[in-house]
């Protein structure tokens, strides 16, 4: 294999590899615990949050609230490492390359 047939097939390979995470830097990934309800997308910023409890929240519901808030966004956090992964993990082997 010559030199210029290398470098087209890794030009290649790095035009997949950003195709594939455009796309999920794109999508939206829901995390939902109980009462909090999340989505982030794929770069893991924060697009919406939502308290879908209805009434006062009382002093006692505040340390479990904040409980569901962590497990919400872990939800989420776990889908979006699965999509990576899903996608993207076939390409782990090489390094520097995601």
């Amino acid at each position: 294999m010559n030199m210029q047939n290398l470098m087209q097939q890794a030009q290649r390979l790095q035009r997949e590899i950003t195709k594939k995470k455009e796309e999920i830097d794109n999508e939206i990934f829901p995390g939902k615990y109980e009462w909090v309800e999340v989505s982030f997308n794929g770069k893991k910023e924060l697009l919406s949050f939502k308290i879908t409890k209805e009434g006062p929240i009382n002093e006692d519901d505040k340390e479990m609230l904040e409980d569901m808030v962590l497990l919400a966004i872990k939800d989420s956090f776990q889908k979006i490492d699965k999509e990576v992964q899903s996608k993207l993990g076939q390409y782990s082997a090489m390094n520097n390359l995601m």
